[in-house]
């Protein structure tokens, strides 16, 4: 048994965690995160997927995946933090 075999059942029960996290919340900061989860397992299932297939394309599209998540964190935070009240005009 290699450790691919383990690793992605385990990114399945992560991404369930992940996908009630994001539905159930209560709060917005627990959706960001949850999101943020999801991204990273996706790039996790990409790395296998190269691992597995011998394809180096799947690293491309697990950039593509750490990119888009970060920078969707990132708004999703900006914006939580214009909802309540925090500080405007600093960049």
């Amino acid at each position: 048994m290699n450790l691919l075999s383990i690793c992605i059942p385990l990114a399945g029960l992560a991404a369930l965690l992940g996908f009630y996290r994001l539905l159930k919340g209560p709060r917005q900061a627990d959706r960001v995160v949850a999101l943020d989860v999801l991204f990273a397992v996706a790039v996790l299932l990409a790395v296998a997927a190269a691992l597995m297939t011998n394809h180096i394309a799947f690293l491309d599209i697990a950039l593509g995946l750490a990119l888009v998540g970060f920078i969707g964190t990132l708004a999703w935070a900006r914006f939580i933090d214009r909802q309540s009240g925090g500080p405007r005009g600093e960049n």
